[in-house]
This record gives structure tokens, C-alpha cells and sequence, in this order.
């Protein structure tokens, strides 16, 4: 099939590489000439593991084109919209960025195109996408749901293994057209969900709001384990072995963040208030999340008697997770400047995310020291916070960390280090639901 994908985001890029991968003849368009640039030089705007190797291997193979101009998706049969639905000021949905790339497909698509919004969008939003094209062209069209589910950082194994496929439709002929766009991927019999557009749209809300549930609730239990001296760890290992709860995403940690799950908790929030409706649980959620940014340094002041000032504290990771680049609503961030808020100060080290990092805190004024390792960014520093649980993280030399810090002092943010070598060695570590 020939398809077109409306920008080359996290979601666009993935999407419309892995649907090359399997055969289809795809375009992503962006209007951002430099990410165009880029991705036709043959560099990638973001990090994703594999991703750059798909792309060149696709572009070669003549599968996938990038563009800036919409006159290339004349011969779509189905156009993805995947452009960013960030959140506003007040926490709702901004769809700015959607209703124009609408229109602007509207005005070039080709007569009974299938036109499928990817993005991440409210309960209600396929109507408004429906008139804004209407109002625009004469030409026949249908609208389709298709929200993606895809984790940064295991995202093209997700598109091509996927747990399920969710089409949200208001006719036969365009589902039989996503059903055989998506036919490679579901061989294995995961099963692609038909459902109305209204019920998929509030599908992806409802799954990373659930998901995002799971980790304040497994946080919340982890500080009353601090406060009752249970350790989280051995309570986690309890609860997941029952199959009725599971075991992802009740890892204890510094909160959640990323483009999704702060973005459509805040976004099902405000859907709810619009209808008279007090979603407690979600809030609560929202609520918990954001107390849990910093509480390794409430910690960290309980550590030092309520002053920080002079200290200097070595970061390590700050992206939201392991193998991203992507610090957007990074607990790291928030850690960060509380410390600075209290006169202590930064150094990090991140494989991937830190220039990101080192780019937002200079936009707000401050400079944080970057080191180009683990190690280096030890030198000179009070204290070890750990942030990101990156694969080289797991398995330090605790006795170089012993002997490369000021003070033998670790604060762990994701429950990552032994025990047992962090007590033989004598550190004073503080971690999220976990006493020595």
C-alpha cells in the first residue's frame, strides 16, 4: 500500500519506518525542514535503539521517502496524522498542531482516502478533525482511530510484535483496509480490536492512565515501607506472582515521566472535569506522581540536617528511562533543581539524554557540569544519585565509587544497586521503600 505519515516524531518516525519495514511504500512528511534535512542525510532527530539501521535500510531499498511538502501524498491510500498533541498551560490537549496538518491533508489527499489519526488525542477530537477537513475539500474521506502503543525504547519490537491492534471505525471498507495494511504484523494471532472511533480514542487514555495508576500505587506502598520498615522489594515479589495483578510497571522508582503518561493523565483529567465527572483514582495518581519527583530529596535533606548548600551531587542518567534520549517530565529534572533551590549543585552523566539535559537548564539560566562517564562524574562530588537505571549502571565498582566521593553516600532513586556489596562496603544509601 502506498501510505503517508504526518510527522517525523517519536510516533511518526517509528510508525512510518516499521510499516517500510513490512512492505508498504511509505512518505513521512514533517514541516520541519531541518528534521527533513537531517533524516535525508541520514541522521535520525531522536534516539530509539535500531531505529537509524531500519531507516537506512528502507531509504535504500527505496520503501521510504521523507518530505516537507504535502503535494507528496497525493497517492496515499492511507495518511497518518502522528503529530504532537502537547499539553497546554492548564493541562488539556493542545490540537493545534493536528487540525493543521488536517487541513492541509485535506487539501491534498487523493478522493476516498482513508485518513487515520495516530496521535494521541481526546474523547470527541476525530469529529472536530472530520469538520476541519470537510470544511476544506468536497472530496470523499474516512476517519479512523488507531492510537499506537509503543514503549520508547523497545518501540520498533512493539509495532512489529504488537500485543494488540485497536481500529476505531465508522464503516466496513476503511477497517478492511487497516486490517490488510496490518495483516504481517498479527500472523502470530494478536488480535486487531475493532471498536467505535469515540471507544478508541478513550482506549489509550484509559491503557496509560491505568499504567500510570500501577507505579504512584506501587510508590505510595513503597513510602509507607520506609515509614514501617518493610522493604518493597520482597513486597513487590509478593504481589506480582499473583496473575491477577502481573508484574509490570510496579517497579518502586522517582515517579514517571516522558511524553505520554503525564501528558494523557493530565489530558483524561480535564476530559472528565468538561463533563462534570471528579475522576478520584486518576488524580490521585496525578497527585502521588508528583510528590514522588522529589522524595529522594526529602531524603537527601533528612541526610544532611535541612542544609545542601556547597554540596555538589553526581547525577546518574537523566532521562525519564533507560534508551531514550527523552528527559521531557524526567524525575531528574525536578531532583535537579530542588537541589539548587536549596544551594547544592549538579554534575551528570547520561549516555544519551545529556545534551538534551545540559540544553533545558541552560534555557533556564543555570549550568550544570557534564562528565563523559560514570566515573568522571564522581570527581568532586558529595553524594551519587542515581536517576536513570541504564544497562551500564547495574554492576559498578563500588569500591572506585567509595573512593571517588567526598563521602561514602548513595542515593538510589530506582532500587538498582546489591545490597549486599553496599553494605559491606559501609555506604550510607537511601533508596525508594528499601532499609539496610
Amino acid at each position: 500500500m502506498r501510505v503517508a505519515m504526518i510527522g517525523t516524531g517519536y510516533v511518526g518516525l517509528v510508525s512510518g519506518t516499521c510499516f517500510a519495514e513490512i512492505g508498504h511504500s511509505v512518505v513521512c512528511l514533517d514541516i520541519d525542514q531541518q528534521k527533513i534535512e537531517i533524516l535525508k542525510s541520514g541522521g535520525v532527530p531522536i534516539y530509539e535503539p535500531g531505529l537509524k539501521d531500519l531507516i537506512a535500510r528502507n531509504v535504500k531499498a527505496g520503501h521510504l521517502t521523507f518530505s516537507n511538502n504535502y503535494e507528496d501524498i497525493t497517492a496515499a491510500q492511507i495518511i497518518f496524522l502522528g503529530v504532537g498533541t502537547p499539553s497546554r498551560e492548564n493541562g488539556e490537549a493542545n490540537l493545534d498542531y493536528l487540525y493543521a496538518a488536517a487541513k492541509d491533508v485535506a487539501q491534498n489527499m487523493k478522493d476516498g482516502a482513508i485518513v487515520v489519526i495516530k496521535s494521541t488525542v481526546p474523547v470527541g477530537t476525530h469529529l472536530e478533525v472530520a469538520r476541519v477537513m470537510h470544511e476544506t475539500t468536497n472530496k470523499k474521506f474516512s476517519i479512523v482511530n488507531n492510537p499506537e502503543f509503543l514503549k520508547e525504547g523497545s518501540a520498533i519490537d512493539d509495532f512489529m510484535k504488537p500485543d494488540r491492534v485497536v481500529i476505531g471505525h465508522a464503516d466496513a471498507a476503511s477497517a478492511e483496509m487497516m486490517d490488510e495494511l496490518y495483516a504481517p504484523l498479527v500472523r502470530q494471532g494478536n488480535p486487531i480490536i475493532k471498536m467505535s472511533n469515540m471507544s478508541a480514542e478513550m482506549t489509550k487514555y484509559a491503557a496509560n492512565s491505568f499504567l500510570a495508576t500501577k507505579i504512584s500505587f506501587i510508590n505510595e506502598i513503597a513510602k509507607l515501607c520506609d515509614i514501617v520498615g518493610a522493604d518493597i522489594e520482597e513486597v513487590r515479589h509478593g504481589i506480582t506472582s499473583d496473575q491477577r495483578i502481573g508484574k509490570h510497571f510496579l517497579y518502586p522508582g522517582a515517579g514517571y515521566g516522558g511524553s505520554c503518561f503525564p501528558k494523557d493523565v493530565s489530558a483524561l483529567l480535564k476530559t472528565a472535569k468538561k463533563v462534570d465527572m471528579e475522576m478520584k483514582v486518576i488524580q490521585a495518581t496525578e497527585d502521588a506522581n508528583r510528590l514522588q519527583k522529589t522524595y529522594l530529596f526529602e531524603k537527601m535533606m533528612k541526610h544532611y540536617q535541612g542544609n545542601i548548600k556547597g554540596k555538589v551531587f553526581a547525577f546518574w542518567g537523566v532521562s525519564f528511562k533507560p534508551n531514550t534520549d527523552d528527559i521531557r517530565e524526567a524525575p531528574a529534572i525536578y531532583m535537579a533543581e530542588a537541589i539548587y533551590k536549596a544551594g547544592g549543585k549538579v554534575q551528570f552523566y547520561d549516555s544519551v539524554a545529556a545534551e538534551n539535559f545540559e540544553k533545558l537548564f541552560l534555557s533556564k539560566g543555570l549550568e550544570l557540569k557534564r562528565a563523559e562517564n560514570k566515573y568522571e562524574v564522581l570527581k568532586g562530588a558529595d553524594a551519587l544519585v542515581l536517576m536513570t537505571e541504564w544497562g551500564e549502571f547495574r554492576s559498578p565498582d563500588y569500591e572506585f565509587i567509595k573512593e571517588a566521593l567526598n563521602d561514602a553516600v548513595i542515593f538510589d532513586g530506582r532500587n538498582l544497586f546489591s545490597r549486599r556489596r553496599i553494605q559491606e562496603l559501609g555506604f550510607q544509601y537511601y533508596a525508594i521503600g528499601r532499609k539496610i
